[in-house]
């Protein structure tokens, strides 16, 4: 893992909308498989006070898209077809761990799974992500 992701995360949180919102920071990579460390502020909590189920989808959905783009060196994007999450714990405002492992990727499509871990190292969220494969360089 170089500088070559951090440029990566750059753009993501340049021309993202939610790369604005999560601020990534990397953690590890191996191949086909990616951890980076974001953020759930304020505007991401529900009126309970723990972070909204759907933000913590779109936070995955970022960082499984961030891994097929950074394997490819930025010439394939995410398309997204099925995100399918699972919330088995609550999260509250503040930097959590993510991984993004590759399940398998074909010419035109990729299924990726992704888990938000607490501060305990448990599983909060896990995705199941699907993935038109978009040919375009972005970088």
């Amino acid at each position: 893992m170089g500088e070559d992701l951090k440029e990566y995360l750059k753009f993501h949180k340049t021309f993202g909308g939610t790369g604005k919102l999560f601020n990534f920071k990397p953690i590890k990579y191996s191949k086909g498989v990616l951890e980076l460390e974001g953020e759930f502020n304020e505007s991401t909590l529900n009126p309970n006070g723990t972070v909204q189920g759907g933000m913590m989808t779109a936070f995955l959905d970022d960082v499984t898209s961030l891994l097929v783009i950074y394997e490819t060196k930025g010439k394939l994007f995410t398309a997204s077809t099925d995100l399918h999450s699972a919330h088995h714990l609550p999260l509250t405002k503040g930097r959590y761990r993510a991984r993004a492992t590759l399940i398998k990727q074909g010419k035109y499509i990729a299924s990726i799974k992704g888990e938000i871990f607490n501060a305990e190292g448990q599983v909060a969220t896990s995705l199941l992500h699907t993935a038109f494969l978009v040919h375009k360089k972005i970088k």
